[in-house]
């Protein structure tokens, strides 16, 4: 757990997802209880595809854009909404020092190549001779460069110019916990004065739906909102495309230059349980202790990144039950992205802080009340769908 010898503000909020791009695009989809199409290049399975973006408007060069992947692309994007939401788009001064902690995946498959693969080795007289003769001839030089996960730092530090410490992290969700985790606890503790920190994924992809289908966590059928997957092919997680970053800064930092803070990160916690039977709901309880003591009766929620994949999302289900205070799982609008999930539902909680409201109920089970009033504090939980939890404490500005 990050213990700040100084408060860490939130001054830039860049998002991008199936709901469109900017913190006032998801704000109001949020408060209408719009949902957004699913792509029906995937079915029977659900994928939240990304809303229509010009990538032009952060990414000028096209020889940048085409030398990236669609995640690259995401990320990059989303950095540079962040960094003009801050006030310091081509400020280069600050940009120097800027420090950067990123959560990336492994980078996309070539699926001409392993659609060829697995068609042509049971039918081959030697399988492994065959398998290693199309892996040397297939696969293109760049192949492997491009699927680097620290990519997508360096295109950002090329594209926008943040060229201070530079992080990446991988690990899926737990990646995308601990990157916040750890920018909050250098700023607060003054080894870096301001950090941008995020990451993206691209859901729009059929390697993904085969993996994830394989270890038994898609969704397929009816997407109904995260609380109510229960029982078969009504269950499971609804992938989603979707970037997110957060510029962090010390007080005396952004006062310097006449930043105002959005709202203020005060907590972040990460664990990763074995997930035997009650693990996470454990897991969940130890971290909130940690917290409890800050929290302010009736003035908080909680924003869940709740998978939807089933044992996770039942023990998560049970765990907030306890709590009896209002809970949203922004799963349900745009779906689940895995590493930037966390820094996004971060970035969403602090819109509600900010607007002073926290948006409506959006599933039947009754989970999801009503609040009334402005919270003054959200709490955000990220639970994996295989392993990783965490936890943010997100509190209003001034």
């Amino acid at each position: 757990m990050a213990d700040p010898q100084r408060e860490v503000w939130i001054t830039g909020i860049g998002i991008v997802s199936t709901l469109g791009e900017g913190p006032d695009a998801h704000w109001q989809a949020l408060t209408a209880g719009a949902r957004k199409p699913l792509s029906e290049a995937f079915a029977p399975y659900a994928v939240h595809p990304l809303a229509p973006v010009n990538f032009d408007t952060q990414i000028p060069k096209k020889g940048d854009q085409r030398q990236m992947e669609a995640w690259q692309r995401i990320g990059t994007y989303a950095a540079g909404l962040a960094l003009d939401s801050a006030g310091l788009k081509g400020n280069t001064e600050i940009l120097s020092h800027m420090d950067m902690i990123v959560a990336a995946g492994g980078g996309e498959r070539d699926m001409n190549v392993d659609a060829a693969i697995l068609s042509g080795k049971p039918k081959a007289a030697q399988p492994a001779a065959f398998l290693n003769e199309r892996l040397m001839s297939d696969l293109r030089p760049t192949l492997f460069l491009a699927q680097l996960s620290n990519l997508l730092a360096g295109n950002i530090s090329i594209v926008h110019g943040v060229t201070g410490s530079s992080r990446t992290f991988m690990g899926e969700e737990a990646a995308g916990i601990d990157a916040v985790r750890i920018a909050l606890s250098r700023v607060a503790a003054g080894q870096s004065e301001i950090a941008l920190v995020g990451g993206a994924h691209n859901g729009e992809r059929k390697d993904l739906v085969l993996l994830y289908d394989a270890g038994g966590h898609m969704l397929r059928g009816e997407c109904a909102p995260v609380w109510e997957r229960k029982g078969g092919k009504n269950e499971g997680m609804a992938l989603g495309s979707l970037g997110a970053f957060l510029v962090l800064e010390s007080p005396e930092h952004a006062k310097a230059r006449g930043a105002k803070p959005l709202g203020k990160l005060s907590a972040v916690l990460s664990d990763r349980s074995s997930r035997p039977e009650g693990a996470i709901k454990s897991a969940l309880g130890k971290m909130w202790q940690k917290i409890s003591g800050k929290l302010k009766p009736g003035k908080y929620a909680v924003i869940s990144g709740s998978t939807g994949s089933a044992k996770a999302t039942a023990e998560e289900r049970d765990f907030l039950k306890g709590l009896g205070v209002p809970v949203r799982a922004t799963g349900t609008y745009i779906g689940h992205g895995f590493e930037p999930q966390f820094a996004m539902n971060i970035a969403l909680a602090t819109l509600a802080l900010k607007n002073q409201a926290l948006f409506p109920p959006a599933d039947a089970s009754g989970l999801e009340q009503p609040m009334s009033g402005a919270p003054a504090q959200i709490v955000v939980t990220g639970v994996g769908h295989w392993r990783g939890e965490g936890l943010a404490l997100v509190e209003a500005a001034g």
